[in-house]
């Protein structure tokens, strides 16, 4: 719909929506420039104040994909009229947790009377102009490193039916949990060409889109994907989200697979994450140095593929 508006001309825009970028990027001076996001969803978890938290991290988590650094937070709620407030208090408090490990300032935000609960917040970065990562510079001979595993989604969906094992749920929790400041903070001591956040379109989605943006095409080793504890056997079990189904639907035009490769990994590609993973486009002679630094903080990386000439098909899938 924003395709549909009049088009704004300011040349301070670094980073707009014409690349279905993670954040807007505008430049306030030449060393400084803001990054600005906005997140906001329903519960995916039963426990109020980890649901807080999720939504933090999850806000937060597309700051850290343009290479900038989160300073100042409005929180969004939408909350029942009649509902407990001490749930309310719970959320907030989880969420303020995650602002104040990522040290970022919550300086206010609004609510409105809704039936349905959504809580998310509206967040403020920095980032040097020179230094803004997009999901449109990956080059030709990158490779591709992900940073957290695959699965929230269809963990999720079997959380909803109450299906989903202890086990898969707090692998889940923990991921969703788990800030992105970790990897972005390896990753500037290397040649990142391009990054962006593993979210609601799933890796495909994401990777269509870093390599239309990039005007490349991407080879993706299925094999190398990692994914959460019981993610494939949700997969196995049809706990499969209506968001999976639509993003294949929409994306799997631009994949081509090549070899044997089981339906549920083919699967979980498209599977939409909450708070997932930075997907990092490195030059080739500094991914491993920079793989044994993020495995060395506890970034669960994996090296999941690489960056080609363009050509079809746009996403090469191999086994």
């Amino acid at each position: 719909m924003l395709g549909k508006l009049a088009r704004q001309h300011d040349p301070n825009v670094l980073v707009g929506f014409d690349t279905a970028d993670d954040a807007g990027v505008y430049k306030i001076s030449s060393e400084l420039a803001l990054v600005q996001t906005v997140d906001f969803f329903t519960p995916i978890v039963d426990d109020p104040y980890t649901f807080g938290q999720i939504a933090a991290t999850n806000s937060l988590s597309d700051v850290y994909a343009m290479g900038g650094r989160p300073m100042s937070a409005l929180a969004m709620v939408c909350f029942p009229e009649k509902a407990d407030l001490e749930i309310l208090g719970q959320i907030l408090a989880g969420g303020l947790s995650k602002m104040m490990e990522a040290k970022c300032t919550v300086i206010g935000g609004h609510s409105v009377r809704d039936p349905e609960i959504k809580f998310g917040y509206a967040i403020t970065g920095a980032v040097h102009p020179e230094h803004v990562l997009t999901n449109a510079n990956a080059q030709v001979l990158d490779s591709l490193i992900l940073t957290k595993p695959l699965g929230t989604g269809v963990i999720s969906t079997a959380i909803k039916k109450g299906e989903a094992k202890p086990a898969w749920i707090d692998a889940a929790v923990k991921s969703m949990t788990t800030l992105n400041m970790a990897g972005i903070e390896a990753a500037k001591d290397f040649r990142v060409h391009s990054a962006t956040d593993i979210t609601g379109f799933g890796l495909i989605g994401h990777l269509r889109e870093m390599a239309m943006g990039s005007k490349v095409s991407i080879r993706l080793h299925a094999g190398s994907v990692p994914f959460l504890e019981g993610a494939l056997d949700c997969v196995k079990a049809g706990f499969v989200p209506g968001g999976l189904k639509a993003n294949r639907e929409f994306a799997e035009c631009t994949v081509g697979y090549e070899g044997d490769i089981p339906e549920e990994i083919k699967t979980m590609l498209f599977d939409p994450q909450t708070a997932g993973g930075l997907l990092l486009s490195v030059a080739a002679e500094d991914a491993r140095p920079l793989m044994e630094k993020l495995l060395a903080t506890g970034v669960p990386a994996a090296l999941i593929g690489e960056v080609l000439p363009q050509s079809k098909p746009l996403l090469r899938v191999v086994a």
